[in-house]
C-alpha cells in the first residue's frame, strides 16, 4: 500500500495536483485528482480498497468509527522531499468518499511575482505597510488564496505575526502559528481571542467561516492589528454581503475594510493567477455607487483582452 500511495503522490506531484479523491463503493474504487481547479480520473488498480484503510492508519484515525467524519495529518518523505498530508474521510450508507490534500509545506512565491500585472504587483507588496485594517481574499478551492497569503506575510519580516489556521498549509519558523482544534474547544473565536492577548501586529485567518469569526476578525482590526483572511466569495465585492451575511455590521465593515482581493487560477500549461483588487477608495466607491469601477481591472476584462472567458 506503501508503494502505490507513493505512485499516486509522484503523479499528483508531477500533474501539479492539490488533492487526490477516493470513492469507495464496495470493493469499486474510483480515483480523481484535483488539477488546475478540474477534477481528472486516474486509472485504478486491484486492490486500491486497501488503501482508503492504509491512509485511516497514517493518518491515525480510529478505524473502528466509521460512523462520524474524521480528519488526520501524517507526513510522508517522496523522492527526499518532506510532504505535509491531510486525509479526511465521510462514510455513507453503501460507501465511502476520502480526500488526500497535499499542503503547500514549501512556498517559494513571492509577493512581487503573484501577478503577471506589475502594477497589481506593486500595490500587493505595500499590502503590509498598513498598520491596521482587515484584508481579505476570496477565490475558488484550489485557486491559490492560501499561497497569496503567505507569500504576503513574507513581505513584513521585523513584524510579530500570528496565524490561526485549520490546518496550517505552510510551515515556517518566522511564524506563530495555531492549530485549530475544534475538540478542545480551540476554535477561531477562542484562537483569535487568545493572538489578541500577545499584542501581535498581523494576524492571519485561514478561513473566516461562521460569525463567531467574522465578528473577532473585525474586533482585532478596530484594535490597532492588520488582519489577513480568506473568505468564499465569487468575486472582491462579494466578500462584503458574505460578511453581512454573517452578521456583522455592514458600517463596521466598511470602516475596518482596507482591501478586497479575488483570484482565478488560470486553466492553461502555464498556469497562472488572475487577480480582482479593490483598494480603499475602490471599496468606498463600491459603498456609495453600489457597483464596482475599480482602477485595476477586473478579473473579467483582464481576461477578455487576453482573449479568454468564463462562462
Amino acid at each position: 500500500m506503501e508503494k502505490r500511495l507513493k505512485a499516486l503522490l509522484r503523479l499528483a506531484i508531477k500533474h501539479n495536483a492539490s488533492d487526490i479523491h477516493f470513492g469507495m463503493n464496495y470493493d469499486d474504487v474510483n480515483i480523481y485528482m484535483r488539477i488546475n481547479g478540474g477534477m481528472r480520473k486516474v486509472k485504478s488498480l486491484s486492490g486500491d480498497n486497501k488503501l482508503i484503510r492504509y491512509l485511516q492508519y497514517k493518518a491515525n484515525l480510529d478505524i473502528g468509527n466509521m460512523t462520524v467524519p474524521q480528519t488526520g495529518q501524517f507526513e510522508m518523505e517522496i523522492d527526499n522531499n518532506i510532504l505535509s498530508l491531510r486525509f479526511a474521510i465521510v462514510n455513507s450508507l453503501n460507501n465511502a468518499n476520502a480526500v488526500l490534500r497535499i499542503l503547500n509545506n514549501r512556498l517559494r512565491v513571492e509577493a512581487k511575482s503573484l501577478s503577471r500585472n506589475s502594477e497589481q504587483n506593486a500595490y500587493l507588496s505595500k499590502l503590509l505597510d498598513m498598520p491596521n485594517g482587515l484584508i481579505m481574499i476570496s477565490g475558488a478551492t484550489g485557486s491559490g488564496k492560501t499561497t497569496s497569503l503567505y507569500a504576503l506575510l513574507k513581505n513584513a519580516p521585523n513584524k510579530v505575526i500570528y496565524t490561526i489556521e485549520d490546518p496550517i498549509e505552510v510551515y515556517n519558523d518566522n511564524l506563530i502559528q495555531l492549530q485549530i482544534n475544534e475538540k478542545i474547544g480551540f476554535d477561531y473565536e477562542e484562537g483569535i481571542k487568545q493572538i489578541l492577548r500577545h499584542d501581535p501586529d498581523i494576524i492571519m485567518i485561514g478561513e473566516i467561516r461562521d460569525d463567531k469569526a467574522a465578528k473577532m476578525a473585525l474586533r482585532a482590526a478596530n484594535t490597532g492589528h492588520l488582519v489577513l483572511a480568506t473568505i468564499h466569495a465569487s468575486n472582491a465585492s462579494s466578500c462584503i454581503s458574505r460578511m453581512v451575511d454573517l452578521g456583522v455590521s455592514e458600517a463596521y465593515l466598511y470602516e475596518m475594510l482596507v482591501c478586497l482581493i479575488n483570484q482565478r487560477m488560470i486553466n492553461e500549461e502555464d498556469k497562472y493567477v488572475v487577480y480582482e483588487i479593490m483598494d480603499k477608495e475602490e471599496i468606498e466607491y463600491f459603498r456609495k455607487e453600489k457597483k464596482n469601477s475599480p482602477s485595476f481591472l477586473s478579473i473579467d476584462k483582464q481576461l477578455e483582452n487576453k482573449g479568454v472567458y468564463f462562462k
